[in-house]
């Protein structure tokens, strides 16, 4: 079979799937409102959950970062592209979260992948809850450990695994908030019988990180549990882009010595530094936007538990409506935008076949109107 003819097979099985994946064009920049094709929607997909992406003071460090550092790093932070800016926030966010050390990342996707690549070698095993984030499997699919899946949350499946004969070290893997979702991991339990065995754990906490804990600490720091290694976003909450690695001096220079991505990638603009540095000040004061983003969730919840559709136990940002088939959610989720409600499919292979969902997202920019708007819409079209 050639390239093409291969390439043309699988764009067909995913069309007539119904999981054919396509972009729309954002005229607006992602905050409550999003505008397509010039007409405006209500955004409920955005992960901005405090509203950070356009928030002036923000905006203005960016600004205020390129006009002294310039729009580029110019180089991985081993040659030029580590600047007083990164310095400063990885400082700012060790100290915030109580770590020796943090990394900084151009993504959540790099960090994970760098850091499970450098780690693992062959006679170890990645142990992962079967739900955790594409990045996270594939790096542990990729590397040469062996990988084990967990059933989602299930401590106990987990400490069988753990307590089975394994020849180097294991690094067990899950997320504080999960994507898809939206419920929380049992992090103490998990961090105990991680404990038990001996072995490490790596927490994405790119969902909490913000949103959950005293001064948006994150979901680790509710449960009072310390991973030895900590992976927070900055896509989410902090409304900019980026990840970090939190971690010990000796994981922090090892990463440096081993971890390609950071080596080989040239890393993330110092002004985008400066933005992150800014929006930490924000997330650490914002126990307001975080109070109002809490109301909505459970305004949204009350509502939603009347509709016809599945609604998961989440108590996050992270509000799943599982429809099914992946033809009657692309058709809903079509409807909701004609009547200017923004969401999106989440379908195959995202998320388990026959639980293609509208995973609606919501921030402490929404009113109780928008909320309520939504919800009767949603009323209007599942009955």
């Amino acid at each position: 079979m050639t390239w093409q003819k291969r390439i043309e097979q699988r764009l067909a099985a995913r069309h007539a799937s119904d999981s054919f994946r396509s972009r729309e064009v954002n005229e607006s920049g992602s905050g409550r409102y999003l505008v397509t094709h010039a007409k405006r929607h209500l955004n409920f997909s955005s992960n901005d959950y405090l509203g950070l992406s356009q928030h002036p003071e923000i905006v203005r460090a960016w600004q205020q970062g390129a006009e002294r550092y310039g729009v580029g790093s110019g180089g991985s932070g081993h040659v030029t592209g580590y600047s007083t800016a990164h310095h400063r926030l990885e400082s700012e966010l060790s100290q915030w979260l109580g770590y020796s050390r943090a990394l900084l990342f151009i993504s959540g996707f790099a960090a994970n992948q760098a850091t499970i690549a450098a780690l693992a070698q062959k006679q170890d095993r990645i142990l992962a809850d079967k739900l955790s984030h594409a990045s996270l499997l594939e790096a542990a699919m990729l590397s040469p450990a062996q990988l084990r899946r967990f059933a989602h949350n299930d401590v106990q499946a987990l400490e069988n695994l753990l307590n089975s004969a394994c020849e180097g070290q294991q690094l067990v893997i899950t997320e504080g908030v999960f994507s898809m979702d939206g419920d929380e991991a049992p992090l103490g339990a998990i961090a105990a019988a991680t404990r038990r065995s001996g072995g490490w754990l790596m927490v994405d906490d790119a969902h909490g990180i913000g949103v959950l804990g005293e001064a948006g600490r994150g979901s680790c720091h509710r449960q009072q549990v310390k991973p030895d290694l900590l992976i927070i976003t900055f896509g989410k909450a902090f409304g900019v882009s980026g990840a970090a690695v939190l971690c010990s001096n000796d994981v922090a220079d090892y990463l440096l010595q081993f971890a390609r991505h950071l080596i080989y990638s040239t890393a993330m603009p110092p002004a985008q530094a400066c933005a992150l540095s800014a929006a930490l000040e924000v997330i650490r004061k914002g126990d307001e936007k975080r109070s109002r983003l809490r109301d909505n969730i459970a305004v949204f919840r009350h509502g939603a538990a009347q509709l016809p559709l599945g609604l998961i136990n989440s108590q996050t940002a992270i509000q799943p409506l599982i429809v099914g088939e992946n033809a009657r959610t692309l058709s809903l989720a079509a409807r909701l935008r004609e009547r200017g409600f923004w969401l999106t499919a989440i379908r195959p292979p995202t998320v388990p076949t026959g639980s293609a969902r509208l995973r609606v997202t919501l921030t402490a920019e929404h009113t109780r109107e928008d909320i309520e708007a939504l919800l009767e819409a949603l009323d209007d079209e599942t009955r």
